[in-house]
This record gives C-alpha cells, structure tokens and sequence, in this order.
C-alpha cells in the first residue's frame, strides 16, 4: 500500500469522500489517504492527525515526498485536537479503530466537528457504539458497506447530519446492511453466531449462578434476532 495504491479497505473510506471536500484524517498513520485524496483530485486540503511520534514523523515525511505540503498539514494532537477552526474542514475520516474509541475521539472536540458535513468512520470491531452515537449526536446514516480483505472483516459507516431512528437489530447490524446482505455481512454474523453458541455451550456446562443463567438468555436473544435478521 502506498499513497497512490490503497488498500481496499481505505479505498472504500476514499470512496465515499465528496469531491471538494476539506478533509481531517484522524490516526493518519502514514498519510496514504490524505495524499491520494490530494493526488486523485478529491480533497482540496487536508489535515492529517496523529498522536503517537513515530507515525507523525512517518506522514510529515510521506507528505513531503509526494511534494504535497502545501496542501496537507500534519499535526501531532490527540484525536480532533488536530483540528482548528481556521481549516474549514467539512469531511473527517477515521479508519482502522474500535468503534468505542472512534466515539471517544468523536466526544472529546465536538467543536472540531463544527463545519464538518460528512463523517466516513471504518471501526475494526462493535460498529454497533458509532450507531448509538450518532443517534443520540443528530447524525444519520447516509451509507453502509462491508468488505473482507486479508481474512478480515470491516465495515464502512458514511454519516451525514440528521436524524436518525434505529431499532435494536438494525443498532447492531446496520440497516444499510441488514437491507443488502451481501454474503461477507452473512459471514461475519453467521461467526458471532457460532461464537455465542459456544460461549453457550460453556455457560451450560459451569456452575449454575444468576449472572450466568442471564448471560445465557442475553445471548439467546441475540442469537434469534441475528438469525431473522440474516435468514
């Protein structure tokens, strides 16, 4: 992977950018997404963020070799902190995380997302915390896609600003998803299921407590409503 060839999983996020958009890449790590968004004429500016010294200086250097530092600030800040008003920034990008921890960075500099009009969010895991924040923070799902690549399973939410009802299924597996199921989305829940069976399987075979016995009935409840909803 490089700045001009990503990887699947990036190229989808890249994808759902709008043309023109002023973008905040948070978690940069080598900047290969701002500078293909630059390179391919997507982005006009953008801002690359990262919080650990090492990637930073990766993408500072990234940045100057792709003769692209007039159009591409990298900063070393904590999440949206690398965000200033004078940016103007109107999409951010945030790939590669748990979906708690995109939500953390998401609550921390909530001012940060003043004039940002799209959110492309691509959690590694429990996709189901960015629904529940973006119900509660007057954002809405606008598209949803789930790809596999290196044996691995990821998802793509696009946000943009409004509301947004979602009910428990579609909380956890994603209504754009749930409508399209393609085979990788049938996949990946067809795994939690078995997983929640064997997690079954052992609750069984322990000591008979309260807490287990509730355990056992969250994950039977679970399990219904992903087979009716993948079925």
């Amino acid at each position: 992977m490089n700045a001009q060839k990503l990887s699947k999983r990036l190229e989808t996020v890249a994808s759902f950018v709008p043309t023109g958009a002023i973008v905040a890449d948070i978690g940069s790590d080598h900047a290969y997404l701002p500078c293909y968004l630059v390179h391919k004429g997507i982005a006009a500016r953008a801002v690359a963020g990262e919080v650990v010294k090492g990637p930073y200086e990766s993408a500072v250097k990234q940045v100057r070799t792709e003769g692209l530092t007039d159009k591409i600030t990298v900063r070393m800040a904590d999440g949206l902190a690398a965000v200033e008003e004078a940016d103007e920034i109107t999409a951010v990008t945030i790939a590669g995380m748990g979906g708690p921890l995109i939500v953390s960075i998401l609550e921390k500099h909530p001012q940060a997302l003043k004039s940002v009009t799209r959110l492309i969010l691509q959690p590694n895991i429990h996709a189901k915390a960015i629904r529940e924040w973006a119900m509660e923070n007057g954002w809405a799902i606008q598209d949803e896609v789930i790809l596999e690549e290196d044996g691995k399973i990821y998802e793509v939410l696009v946000l943009q600003r409004g509301e947004m009802k979602l009910n428990e299924a579609q909380t956890l597996l994603g209504p754009k998803l749930m409508e399209t199921k393609v085979p990788v989305f049938i996949e990946k829940w067809s795994r939690e299921i078995a997983n929640w069976q064997r997690v079954q399987q052992a609750i069984s075979e322990a000591e008979k407590t309260p807490d287990n016995q509730e355990k056992y009935e969250q994950l039977t409840h679970y399990i219904k409503m992903v087979q009716e909803a993948i079925a």
